[in-house]
């Protein structure tokens, strides 16, 4: 085999190898935020353990995402004074804002309809968390477990955290259905491709090959 068609077939299997990584588009969960100044931070604790403090300002975003590092946002008003204006202060308890948002239309799982993104204020005892404070304004919550949260006022109905794959998540959002004969958990038509560019690739390279020692005999 030449060193051309070797180079030829180890391309062929890196694309089969690209073509796989692109099913993964992540997961579909509700991610939980913190706001500092007039930016969000991913939280780095769970809602169950984050204990806010009075005047903070909490959020979360239900959305399709691979990690941490590309989650989307909440979007919305996020200012602790406009939020918990109509909740005056008490003595003995503290207030903390929550911005909800449902996500769009192609991260909602199938047949359902996110919810308006909406804004609460929680107030609550000093040593409340913030799942306390979700409880009290955003039920019925839903968990599984593992205590991952599932769900924030009913929605979604079903599902937490599960996987979506790149082709579920585009016929979500614009591309037609697929057949029925198209599972979804089965090779892409790009796999299959690879496939047959690597067969004719080392079939082409073995014919080469015998070709040239039969010439030098």
């Amino acid at each position: 085999m030449t060193r051309r068609a070797v180079l030829l077939v180890l391309a062929a299997f890196l694309l089969i190898g690209t073509a796989g990584q692109a099913q993964a588009a992540g997961y579909r969960y509700w991610s939980f935020w913190d706001r500092d100044g007039g930016k969000w931070v991913y939280a780095t604790q769970g809602p169950s353990m984050a204990r806010p403090s009075d005047g903070d300002v909490q959020g979360f975003r239900f959305a399709v995402s691979e990690n941490s590092g590309d989650a989307a946002q909440p979007r919305g008003t996020a200012d602790f004074a406009s939020i918990c204006a109509k909740t005056p202060a008490e003595e003995g308890s503290k207030r903390v804002a929550l911005v909800l948002d449902f996500g769009t239309a192609p991260d909602a799982p199938s047949g359902e309809t996110p919810p308006a993104p909406r804004t609460a204020c929680a107030q609550l005892s000093p040593d409340a968390t913030t799942a306390d404070a979700l409880a009290a304004v955003a039920g019925p919550l839903r968990y599984n477990t593992n205590a991952l949260l599932c769900a924030i006022a009913g929605y979604p109905k079903s599902g937490c955290g599960e996987q979506v794959s790149q082709k579920e998540d585009s016929s979500v959002s614009a591309a037609p259905k697929a057949t029925e004969d198209e599972g979804d958990d089965g090779p892409s038509i790009g796999l299959y491709a690879g496939i047959a560019v690597v067969a004719a690739l080392a079939a082409a390279a073995t014919w080469q090959s015998r070709r040239r020692r039969n010439a030098s005999r």
